[in-house]
């Protein structure tokens, strides 16, 4: 899917810079993102299989349920690190994408899944982002798959999460006319990532700050 470069652009990080994305290899920032899991609010990843709550169950800390449609999936491909809070981080920022998808989806930035794994910059970013969708009157069907997946914890209540993204296969759909844009994929379906994170005080990571280099050659196959 060819993202609108200007979706993003708000995302201005702060202290994510400290990350510089050594992980994957990293350019500057511009922003733009991807989705989903169909009913599943957590992820479906590859290597092994990470803990991330389900859509269907939610869990400690009133943790919310998220739904998405059939035709949408987002697949999170990283292995856990055998550190428990770098494997808590990295599980919900899963959620924190899937949560912004849902309200995609829902065309609703109200949604409580929005709030909860997102917040401060961030959220007032994907606020506007989810706003552009539902002002053009579209969603996105497809697949997205994340990986490359990188993450430190400069203290106990602080982490960085860098990753790239691949919308190759998924697509941008009108919901009122149902069309979908099938366009070939270009290198601007792939885009790195770099997030911050904070530990609230009922132990969710929140994600309060994001920025995005779409293309980024790091994310290239």
């Amino acid at each position: 899917m060819n993202r609108r470069p200007t979706l993003l652009a708000a995302l201005a990080l702060t202290a994510t810079a400290a990350l510089t994305l050594s992980a994957c290899g990293s350019d500057d920032d511009s922003p733009s993102k991807d989705k989903d899991n169909d009913k599943i609010a957590g992820v479906d990843t590859g290597g092994e299989k990470s803990a991330s709550p389900s859509a269907d169950a939610p869990d400690s800390g009133g943790r919310p349920k998220i739904t998405f449609p059939s035709d949408a999936k987002n697949v999170f491909e990283y292995e856990k690190t055998g550190d428990s809070a770098k494997d808590a981080a990295l599980a919900d920022s899963t959620l924190a994408v899937n949560a912004v998808d849902e309200a995609i989806f829902e065309s609703d930035t109200g949604t409580t899944a929005l709030g909860f794994y997102i917040k401060d910059k961030a959220l007032s970013s994907y606020i506007t982002y989810v706003q552009k969708y539902i002002g053009d009157g579209e969603t996105w069907v497809g697949e997205t798959r994340y990986s490359k997946y990188k993450v430190s914890l400069p203290n106990a209540g602080k982490a960085y999460v860098t990753y790239c993204s691949d919308e190759s296969k998924s697509y941008i759909k009108n919901k009122k006319t149902g069309k979908v844009d099938r366009s070939p994929a270009t290198s601007d379906a792939y885009v790195l990532y770099n997030a911050s994170l904070t530990k609230n005080s009922d132990g969710i990571w929140q994600t309060t700050d994001v920025v995005s280099n779409r293309g980024n050659k790091a994310c290239q196959p």
